[in-house]
């Protein structure tokens, strides 16, 4: 899958999934300093319950590592995700 890094200004950016032109899939953050405040996840219903929101934050956790971030899940989602997935451990907050 190709997530595409989108700026959405004022610090604001996000992973966006698009298929024919329509966006399927995202996850969006504001970066305050070294931090990544994750604040929506989003898969459009059809979609849903195949994995890809848990591959939007995957990809999310990637840009934190290589970027030397943290990550503080404000999302639902990725509240969730963290307290079920030791993978996250490195970049929690």
């Amino acid at each position: 899958m190709d997530f595409k890094l989108k700026e959405l200004g004022q610090d604001e950016f996000a992973f966006h999934l698009e298929d024919e032109g329509r966006n399927v899939g995202e996850i969006t953050w504001t970066e305050m300093s070294d931090v990544m405040v994750v604040e929506y996840t989003f898969v459009e219903e059809t979609l849903r319950h195949h994995g890809l929101a848990k591959k939007l934050l995957d990809r999310a956790a990637q840009y934190a590592r290589e970027k030397g971030f943290k990550i503080e899940p404000v999302c639902s989602y990725a509240a969730v995700a963290f307290d079920r997935y030791k993978e996250y451990d490195d970049v929690k907050m």
